[in-house]
């Protein structure tokens, strides 16, 4: 007889595999299942590192929309998230951890979310910020990289390097780069030198 456990992530890839597309709809479908059943939370975040899984994207999609709507329930595998997030290589996987990333930075800086406040250490800022620059200095979509700059910019308040590095990029990247990535860039380069 298979365990509970088994079962559960069986019927969490079951649900993924039936995602047909990346529409909301589509993802909202298995995010809300996971919102009412707390307890598929680690099957799938296993499921989005497994990079060599074709359901690792889906289940991407699926955590980015989770943490959009109940960012507290990825406390509990803080160190997993941020530890793995380098990993992940296909872009449609590394644009909803960087907006995962964006939603931890903003919680964080605004000091609204304590569950957030008390449990996102400065290793795991740390983590976010290197994997940031990597995401930013690598040949992502402009999606994945405003995302970035704006947790890099709020994360990097505490350090005293980021903000100089994070300029660095911009100030080298905005002449060649998408008219998006340049509008997003200009107003991370005035807030960094606002500061």
């Amino acid at each position: 007889m298979l365990k509970l456990q088994t079962l559960t992530k069986i019927y969490l890839n079951e649900q993924l595999e039936a995602m047909q597309n990346a529409k909301r709809e589509n993802r909202l479908r298995v995010a809300n299942l996971v919102l009412e059943n707390p307890a598929l939370m680690p099957f799938l975040i296993e499921q989005v590192f497994e990079i060599e899984n074709k359901l690792s994207i889906k289940a991407a999609w699926t955590l980015e929309l989770v943490c959009e709507q109940q960012l507290n329930l990825l406390v509990p595998y803080l160190a997993t998230f941020v530890t793995k997030i380098n990993t992940l290589k296909h872009d449609s996987a590394v644009r909803p951890a960087s907006k995962i990333c964006n939603f931890l930075a903003i919680a964080y800086k605004a000091k609204k979310n304590p569950l957030i406040t008390k449990n996102l250490t400065s290793e795991h800022i740390n983590r976010i910020i290197e994997t940031g620059f990597d995401w930013m200095l690598s040949n992502h979509k402009v999606a994945t990289k405003a995302y970035t700059m704006n947790a890099l910019f709020l994360l990097g308040k505490n350090t005293d390097w980021a903000h100089q590095e994070l300029k660095l990029i911009l100030e080298q990247n905005i002449p060649k780069e998408s008219a998006a990535y340049k509008a997003r860039g200009k107003i991370t380069l005035a807030l960094i030198n606002k500061k």
